[in-house]
């Protein structure tokens, strides 16, 4: 019940934090200034912090006893999208857009922060807290694992915004709750020749076509339909 007292105490904070990063997005591994004003919430607070990997940001908070460490993950990249909402707080950086929520994981994470702070005197162990950069190229965290951000933690949790849920709903259930992304790259070989004679080339636009219908049928054929499972092919590039 303190926690939620609190909680609401600090909602105008996370609706500030979160249109701040909305209005200057940043792209994958190049979030300098989100993670400096991140860094800087942090210190204000009096919490612990430091970059990590560049960009990332890791903070922590120590109980009255020691303990579990327990860390919380949020991400902090945009994606390259043309904002279109005319709202008082959109996105100034043309072709940048916190489209994915990511605005909202830091704001987040920055309350979690402070909240978990001022109830540091009340539980043992440590809270670690995880600004993670690159998270849409699938990157980020891994350099942030190569720099040892959890060589000392016992558990993680991390949490995603879900435009399909009514506010203030949260969803959860038993297993994988989100996924993961894997990045691949299929390179065709193929030979020019004239649009009215395609039997004198090869079509790397046909084939590529072809890959792209038939890949489906790795998810349909070879995953069970009880498990969720989803590929994409994002770009076909020449």
């Amino acid at each position: 019940m303190k926690v939620k007292i609190l909680a609401k105490k600090l909602k105008d904070d996370v609706i500030k934090w979160r249109r701040e990063f909305h209005m200057y997005p940043e792209e994958s591994l190049k979030e300098y200034e989100t993670s400096k004003k991140i860094l800087n919430e942090l210190r204000n607070f009096g919490i612990q912090c430091e970059i990590i990997a560049d960009t990332g940001v890791v903070a922590t908070i120590h109980g009255y006893a020691p303990g579990k460490t327990v860390a919380l993950r949020g991400d902090i990249d945009a994606l390259a999208v043309i904002e279109k909402t005319n709202k008082e707080y959109s996105s100034k950086t043309h072709g940048l857009m916190h489209a994915c929520g990511h605005d909202c994981h830091g704001a987040m994470l920055l309350v979690a922060a402070k909240l978990l702070f001022q109830l540091k005197n009340e539980f043992k162990g440590t809270i670690k807290l995880i600004f993670q950069p690159g998270e849409e190229i699938a990157k980020g965290a891994k350099k942030m694992i190569e720099n040892s951000v959890l060589k000392d933690v016992d558990a993680i949790l991390g949490i995603h915004v879900s435009s399909d849920l009514p506010t203030g709903t949260i969803s959860y259930e038993a297993g994988p709750r989100l996924a993961s992304a894997d990045i691949f790259k299929i390179n065709i070989f193929g030979e020019g020749g004239h649009g009215s004679r395609p039997d004198q080339c090869i079509d790397s636009v046909v084939v590529a076509s072809a890959i792209v219908m038939n890949l489906q049928s790795v998810v349909s054929r070879e995953f069970s339909p009880l498990e969720p499972t989803v590929l994409t092919v994002g770009s076909i590039n020449s």
